[in-house]
């Protein structure tokens, strides 16, 4: 079964990119929301939460995302983690509610003060990701207010920037920008696995 990539707005294609090095046979860059049938997962990228939700809201598109998420393997990077949050801070937008965390969006800093760190990896996660993962911050937002079923996959600095919450994956980083990419070929490996 193929995984697709939301490729409404953002980086897209560089996760393309990252599912293949991964070893993902099968993509499907969807723009309508009649092309996540049959999907075996979903890819949410980084890229403008707000620009995305104008897209999304059109055409049944949201409701069908939400449906879709709710069951279905879905790996969320930066904006696409937002658009997965519970809820939204700073400012408040609407959001698909499904993931159990509070996401404070710029909360890294604005474009100019992107970074590169290095997260640990939580020793639960550790032997399917590594010790360690290289996470690239670009206006990445903040997870806060973690529900008891959102689990802490990576951390830097005291702060969770992996999640996992059942078959949701989110990052506040975007780790399709790193050269190896450990996060993209465990997402895959459990979503058509």
């Amino acid at each position: 079964m193929a995984v697709g990539i939301l490729a409404l707005q953002g980086d897209f294609s560089a996760h393309a990119e990252a599912l293949r090095r991964a070893g993902a046979r099968a993509l499907v860059e969807v723009r309508r929301p009649e092309q996540l049938e049959g999907l075996a997962a979903l890819v949410l990228p980084g890229g403008e939460s707000t620009t995305m939700l104008k897209f999304l809201q059109a055409g049944g598109f949201w409701e069908k995302l939400r449906a879709f998420a709710a069951r279905r393997p879905v790996f969320a990077t930066c904006a696409g983690a937002i658009l997965l949050a519970r809820r939204v801070e700073a400012p408040p937008q609407a959001s698909l509610g499904l993931l159990d965390v509070t996401v404070e969006r710029n909360a890294y800093g604005r474009q100019l003060e992107s970074s590169i760190c290095e997260a640990t990896v939580t020793p639960a996660f550790a032997a399917e990701l590594g010790p360690k993962l290289e996470a690239v911050l670009i206006r990445a937002p903040r997870f806060k207010d973690l529900g008891p079923s959102v689990e802490i996959v990576a951390h830097a600095g005291g702060e969770p920037l992996l999640l996992r919450q059942g078959n949701l994956l989110a990052a506040s980083f975007h780790p399709e920008l790193s050269p190896d990419s450990p996060v993209h070929r465990w997402f895959l490996q459990r979503a058509t696995g």
